[in-house]
């Protein structure tokens, strides 16, 4: 299984916007060193767009490629019906919900086998979460100390699809994300144009 491995913060700093949710991911962003001086073409500008979707979901091309033929295939906006399945995959959800502090740490969660989807256990991140599904922390990992802190610590601002229950360390999606309420900075309808020469 292919996963992304390159530097977080300078990947931040090329592409404009904090995708891996780390505070101090553009904290150099404005020093002399790394200041852009060229133009950047069209080409150029749906490329960013397009990396961005990678890097905010931790996937690669080829999977990529598959959500976009999925989502020009269904109803609605392309670039909005991509975001919005893409944020329904297991290991975003994780990440949202606060089990993770990163979509990486995310993806490593559910791949251990830590969390369960209406009670079973299950080991694919890349799974696709239907709405009213919940998601819980393995019982025994949730004396981890590690997956306690994040849980208490990360997502202080709830997104409204998600419902957690802190109690016993789980979370429901409560229907399919709108586009305007998934907190990701990109121009969809770029990436839709990238992908559709």
């Amino acid at each position: 299984m292919a996963t992304r491995r390159n530097p977080r913060f300078k990947e931040c700093r090329r592409l404009g916007v904090n995708v891996c949710g780390n505070p101090k991911a553009l904290k150099r962003q404005n020093a002399p060193a790394f200041k852009k001086t060229h133009k950047m073409s069209e080409y150029g500008k749906q490329l960013i767009e397009k990396q961005k979707v990678k890097a905010y979901y931790g996937i690669m091309e080829r999977q990529l490629r598959r959500y976009f033929a999925e989502a020009s295939k269904a109803e609605g906006k392309t670039g909005e019906v991509l975001i919005e399945t893409l944020e329904c995959r297991l290991d975003n959800l994780v990440y949202r919900m606060g089990f993770a502090n990163s979509i990486r740490m995310a993806r490593q969660v559910v791949t251990h086998r830590h969390i369960t989807l209406d009670g079973t256990i299950v080991s694919a991140p890349s799974q696709l979460v239907k709405a009213g599904q919940v998601i819980a922390l393995k019982e025994k990992s949730q004396k981890n100390e590690q997956f306690r802190k994040c849980y208490f610590n990360q997502n202080l601002r709830p997104l409204p699809y998600l419902e957690r229950d802190k109690d016993n360390f789980c979370g429901k999606l409560l229907m399919k994300p709108q586009r305007k309420e998934i907190p990701v900075e990109i121009n969809d309808q770029m990436v839709v144009e990238f992908y559709s020469k």
